[in-house]
């Protein structure tokens, strides 16, 4: 399941409030300022800052 491209142009990251883009896999939205993930599950992006895995 993908995300559609008009939500992916609203949502930012819920701790920066900066850009956000989709993982290779379609599977996470990833914040490069803040070097998070966030997981997409069921099609639907979880944009808890808890929930964010930290990328390296």
């Amino acid at each position: 399941m993908t995300i559609d491209k008009e939500l992916l142009d609203i949502l930012v990251c819920p701790k920066c409030k900066g850009d956000i883009r989709l993982t290779e896999k379609g599977d996470g939205l990833i914040c490069d300022a803040c070097k998070l993930m966030y997981p997409i599950k069921d099609g639907i992006p979880v944009m808890l800052i808890d929930e964010a895995v930290k990328l390296n």
